[in-house]
Formats: structure tokens, sequence, C-alpha cells
């Protein structure tokens, strides 16, 4: 029969609150006790009572203590009568004494009480009388060190308050360099694993290998390989970087230390330094170990981009210490360092070589088939109708990471919770996309009807053009109910490409400047509504002349900086003349869009006007409705999604502010 094993007693722990609460009972016993008036409330009595006492002769003693207050002391033959008996003391026994001071009484004015002291001795009643002055010594000390102990106190308040709680009682103001990273071991209860994260089948593999050589080294030494130092998930937010930091946790069975990269941080100089140090300490004395650092640009920024000298030494410390732990003079043991950030680009080149990071994975938006994957995992807590099509949803939300898709979930059943529905429908979800896309609905928002008729004739003119051009995105909605900080909005299923080429950039252009050009043709004058439109046009116009070289008098140059070498420079790697020509291009870029839609919507006016009319009556109009206006697009591609609704949302908008 096996033994149980005994559990260690726990022993109590002595806090430091313990300590200041003894100083503070000690000091208020000592002030306690050192005071010699402590008589109890029936013991208490007037002057009067008093004068009566001392004419009846039953006085022995008074003593006047500091001016203001008399303790009497009664005599042994009148202390027994029953008019005495609540005065007689006790011993700490419980017996009888007849020791004194039996009363006290505040003696008011001193020298007319000690007239009448006078005339009780001259009028023959025998008694003593004397003066005392007393002093609380222990007072006196409280007082002369009530500044000092003010000053400790709040000097440890703000310590405790600066260094935080990190671990290894990183509370304590001497702690205040530990490390404080929570440690996952086996004793923790992670509970996210690989099967959790879907997608990121190419970074799952990279990262699954990596926690498979600290489970099996042999299986990579034999062959003479060694043990990668590190890896860099790199990606847009919301894309997994951190859940599948997670699941690493969950998968490997070692000491995992995760922290953020901002826990390195402090006003004091040198604990970022410290705390680097005693994290690789902790987990080279658990090795096999796992350390994982999210946002790790806090503290990896390029070192000397600071135009203010001396200012970024601290962190610039803290990144010395970190690259000397990670592959230093000297450094031999297994603990791998798992870092997330989306600034790659910022991070130092010295961080980023091989021998620290050895590997860079790229964590990216998921595509068709990594979406479906992520509904599944995110509709398996939700009540769900029988007959959603998890393929549809994933074709309805192109561009949207694994937290987009997983906020459109919850907000799905947040919609079918208001409607009072007993499942999740199809219907929630797509409400879920316009909620998440284009903001809540505010059809109580005033707009006068001249108002209304611009924004249906700028709507109108984008879903015009988009359905006469080959290369713009197939509209799906068009809306004129306010929605968050639109006035309307048009709703669009994008292709999803992976190279772009510059006649679809031109269409899209023309079909974003459609809604400004309606406004110019039906009314003959323009609205600050395309405010949102200009802002997308600038912006891609400006990609094709200076990032793409997609324009022929600039040439095949690109001015985009893609190592934020010159994050804090002011110069422009261009001279003015060339910047004079820039801007002249992105201009006739730009006009040449908005004279094309001009011309298609003239040549298209009636059905423009018609479709305007149409959207004024039903304030929201569907794909099926353009085909009855326009009929069918002549280059429409095959598309499944159109067969399964008609009232299908997307993420890529066009709104009108």
């Amino acid at each position: 029969m096996a033994k149980k094993e005994k559990t260690p007693n726990k022993k109590p722990t002595l806090s430091s609150y313990w300590l200041y609460g003894l100083i503070a009972a000690f000091f208020i016993s000592m002030s306690y006790f050192n005071n010699s008036d402590g008589l109890s409330n029936d013991q208490q009595i007037n002057i009067s009572t008093f004068e009566r006492f001392l004419n009846e002769d039953e006085v022995e003693r008074v003593l006047v203590i500091n001016k203001n207050l008399a303790q009497v002391t009664i005599k042994d033959d009148a202390l027994q009568t029953s008019k005495h008996k609540k005065a007689r003391t006790k011993d700490f026994f419980g017996r009888s004494s007849s020791s004194g001071p039996h009363y006290q009484f505040e003696v008011g004015n001193l020298e007319i009480f000690q007239g009448k002291l006078e005339n009780a001795k001259s009028n023959g009643v025998e008694f003593d009388y004397d003066f005392k002055t007393v002093e609380s010594r222990w007072l006196d000390v409280m007082l002369s060190f009530l500044p000092l102990i003010l000053i400790i106190g709040v000097w440890i308040f703000l310590m405790r308050r600066m260094s935080g709680g990190g671990a290894g009682g990183g509370g304590q103001i001497f702690n205040i360099g530990k490390s404080k990273a929570k440690l996952f071991d086996e004793k923790s209860n992670v509970k996210i694993t690989f099967k959790d994260v879907a997608g990121l089948e190419g970074a799952k593999e990279e990262v699954q290998e990596i926690v498979d050589f600290l489970k099996n080294p042999s299986k990579y030494t034999v062959l003479g390989g060694k043990i990668p130092k590190g890896a860099l998930l790199v990606g847009p937010p919301g894309t997994g970087k951190t859940l599948l930091a997670k699941a690493v946790a969950g998968e490997a069975k070692v000491p995992f230390f995760s922290l953020s990269g901002s826990d390195f941080v402090e006003m004091f100089v040198g604990v970022g330094a410290s705390r680097v140090r005693d994290l690789f300490k902790q987990a080279k004395d658990k090795s096999p170990a796992i350390i994982f650092i999210d946002e790790i640009d806090a503290i990896g920024r390029a070192r000397g981009k600071n135009n203010m000298t001396g200012s970024n030494d601290e962190r610039e410390n803290t990144l010395n210490q970190l690259l000397t732990e990670m592959d230093g003079f000297g450094t031999d043991t297994n603990v791998i360092v798992l870092a997330a950030t989306n600034r790659s680009d910022v991070l130092d080149k010295a961080l980023m070589r091989a021998g620290r990071f050895d590997r860079q994975i790229y964590v990216d938006l998921p595509d068709l088939h990594e979406r479906k994957e992520i509904f599944e995992v995110h509709l398996k807590p939700l009540k769900v109708d029988r007959k959603l099509d998890v393929s549809f949803l994933a074709k309805q939300t192109p561009g949207f990471s694994g937290a987009d898709i997983a906020n459109v979930c919850n907000e799905s059943a947040l919609i079918a919770a208001r409607k009072k529905k007993k499942k999740v429908d199809r219907q929630d979800f797509l409400d879920a996309v316009d909620r998440i896309v284009g903001g809540l609905e505010k059809k109580s928002k005033i707009i006068t009807p001249s108002e209304k008729k611009t924004i249906a004739f700028h709507e109108a003119g984008h879903a015009t053009v988009s359905w006469m051009l080959e290369h713009a995105a197939p509209l799906v909605k068009v809306t004129i109910v306010p929605r968050g900080q639109s006035l309307g909005a048009a709703w669009y299923l994008p292709e999803e490409r992976q190279i772009v080429q510059t006649e679809q950039m031109l269409d899209e252009m023309c079909a974003t400047l459609g809604g400004r050009a309606a406004e110019q043709i039906v009314f003959g004058k323009i609205s600050t509504g395309a405010l949102s439109d200009l802002v997308k046009v600038t912006r891609q116009a400006r990609a094709i002349v200076t990032v793409y070289g997609l324009n022929e008098k600039i040439g095949n140059i690109t001015y985009y900086n893609a190592d934020g070498e010159n994050e804090f420079g002011f110069t422009k790697p261009y001279s003015e003349a060339t910047a004079k020509q820039i801007d002249e291009e992105i201009s006739k870029i730009v006009e040449q869009q908005y004279k094309r839609a001009i011309a298609l919507l003239r040549k298209n006016k009636k059905k423009l006007t018609e479709l305007a009319e149409y959207l004024l009556d039903k304030e929201v109009i569907f794909k099926d409705d353009l085909v009855t206006i326009f009929g069918k697009r002549p280059f429409e591609k095959e598309d499944p999604v159109a067969k399964l609704t008609e009232t299908s949302t997307t993420k890529k908008t066009e709104k009108s502010t």
C-alpha cells in the first residue's frame, strides 16, 4: 500500500502590517497606563459635593493635578459608610482596598478653590492638599517622532505603488527589480491548445516544431541540430499572435513565462535591465523553458533614434540586457524566447538577427478557408440555427481578422437576444456585420427632405458607377438610413486579390467619386458629404504615384520606407521639384476619374434618377433592385454568394458623412 505523502504544515506568514499594529498598540497602551487619573464615571463628582464631604470632615487628602483636576481621598472610617460604597477601589485580584484617590472633579478657578481649602483649614477641618504637575512622556515621545513616522509611512506607500505587484513578491520595495512574468507550468490549468487556434496553419507548424523540440530534443540533436533561440510572431492586430502563444503554453509541458514588453519599463534607473536578468535567471533554473514577451516593441525599438539625447537611455539599457541574455557570451541553455508585435519595422536590427530571433513567423489576415475555421470555433458556444451556412458567413467577411470574427459572433448573439429569439440565425449575423462595419442605425436622426434627396442621389451615384465598371467591386446593398457617423452607405463584396493592377485601382477610384459626380450632374452643385470618399481616393492616388510606381511620369520609383529608419527624421527622400510633380500627378489622376464618373452618369442619368427615387421610397435597396433597373452586368462573374442571399453585407463600405 502506497504511503500517503505528508502535506507540509503551512506556517502563518508574518506580514509587515502586524508589526505596525503592535507598535501602535504599544504606544497607545503606554499612554493609557501612564495616565494616573483613570477613574470611572461613578467616581466623578462636582465641587459642591466635595464641599459637603469637606465640611463633614470626611476628606483625608486633596491632590490638584495640572491646576485643573482635583483628586480626593476619603478617610478610612468615612469610606466604610454606604454613602461611599461606589468609591471603594479594588485591586488586581478583586479585593477591596482603602487606598485612594476615590473621587475627582474639575476645580475651575484655581485661586478661588485654593481659598476655599484655606478657609476649611482655618475652621479646624483636618486634611492635606498639594499641587502636582504630571507630564505624559510617552505622548511627548510619540509627538516628537510623529513627523518622521509619517514620512516613512508615505515613502513605503509610494514605493509599493510604484513597484507594482510582480512575481516573487514584486509588491515589496526591495523586490522592485524582480521579474513580473507569470509562470505557467504543469500545476497551472491552461486549457487553450492548438485545436482552439483555427487557421494559421503555417504559423502553427513552426511553433509546434519548437514545442516538439523541447519535448523530444534527441530527435533533432542526433543530427547535429541546435535548438532555435527565439521566434518572432509578426502580423496585424487581432490575427491571433497572443492566442498562438497561449496555445504553446497549453501544449508545452515545460515552464512558460508570460509578460508584456511594458512590464520591463519603470521610472527607476536600472530596473528594466534587472528584471530582464531576473526573468532569464528564473527560466534557466527551470530549463527547458519558454519565455513569451508580448508587444516587444515597447522595449525593442531601434536604438539611437530619439533626437533628445539621453532620454532613451533606460529603455536602451533594457534592450541591451535582453540582447545579452538571448545570445551573449557563454549562453548555452534550453530557453526559447517567443515574442509578438505588429510593429516589426521599428525593432532593432540586433534583436532581429539570427541567433536571437532565428524565425520570423508572419501571422496574416485569414483567407476564406481560414475564416470558415475561425467561425466554427466561435460558433461552438452559441445556439445557432441548423440551417446556418458557415461558408456563407466566411464569404461575407473579407478582410476580417480573427478578433473581428469573434466580435461578429458575439454581436449576432446580442442582436438575437434583443429580438427575443431562441436561436441565432443568418440575418442576425448579417445585421452584426452591418453594425460593426457601418455603426449603429440612427433612424431617429433628423434629416431635412432636401438633405435626404442629396444623400439618395449621392449613394445612387456610387451604385450606378460601380455597376458600370468591370473592376469595381459588385454592389450588395445601398441604404440612406444614417448609421454611425455616416448619413448613407453602400456595401460591396470585393474580390480577394493578392495583387492589384492599375486598372482595378482606377475603377475603384471612379466608383468612389460617383457620389460627388451625381450631385454635380443632378443639382449643379456639390456638398461636404463626400469627405470620406475624397480621403480614400487621395490615399489611393498617392499610393499609385509614390508607393507602387504605377505612374508613367514619376516612373518605377517608390518612396515607401519599409524599415522605419527615418521614423524620427524630418527630411523627405525627394527634391522640391519632384514633390511638385508628385502633387500634380495625384491631382491629375483624381480629376481624370472624376470626369470619367461624370461621363458615365450623364450617359445613364435616367437610370440614376430612377434608382435614387426608388431609394428615397424604400430607404434600403439590394442587388436585385439594380438588376431590375440596369439589367445584368455584362462582365458579372459567377458568384455563389449571390444565389444565397439578397441582403448580404460586407466589410468594405462607401460612406457619406
